[in-house]
């Protein structure tokens, strides 16, 4: 499943993603990972969340980000739901330009179980591929 909540900037949907992320991890039988761009939101979440400050990675768009997961997914095998702030800022790229990178969600997805809940924070009007996820 991908889930995206889409809005612009100052609408508090990053607190609301933190919110989504800490109300999964009372049920969860697996791994919740939050990938953010820095580490804001470490005091929002449930410890037992694993916050991931991508600039330390130095991801340079769709594919370098489609690996990142794919490693995280590596080492955690019980992965249930991997949750993204700052989407836009982390993968570098124009909203339009990744169709490709949902494509490899919706696989992952499928092949894994695991869930995406995205924050897309932007003005752009949404593509198709993305609106389907509102």
């Amino acid at each position: 499943m991908i889930k995206v909540l889409y809005g612009g900037r100052g609408e508090g949907m990053s607190r609301e993603l933190c919110g989504m992320a800490n109300a999964r991890m009372k049920d969860a039988k697996g791994s919740i990972v939050f990938i953010d761009k820095d580490d804001n939101h470490i005091y929002d979440l449930n410890s037992g969340i694993r916050l991931i400050n991508a600039s330390e990675y130095r991801i340079e768009g769709p594919k370098m980000f489609s690996g990142f997961v794919s490693g995280i997914a590596a080492q955690d095998h019980d992965l249930e739901a991997i949750y993204v702030c700052s989407f836009i800022k982390i993968v570098k790229h124009p909203v339009g330009s990744l169709e490709g990178l949902f494509d490899f969600f919706r696989s992952f997805s499928e092949r894994t179980g695991a869930d995406f809940i995205i924050e897309i924070n932007t003005d752009e009007e949404l593509p198709a591929f993305i609106k389907e996820h509102l």
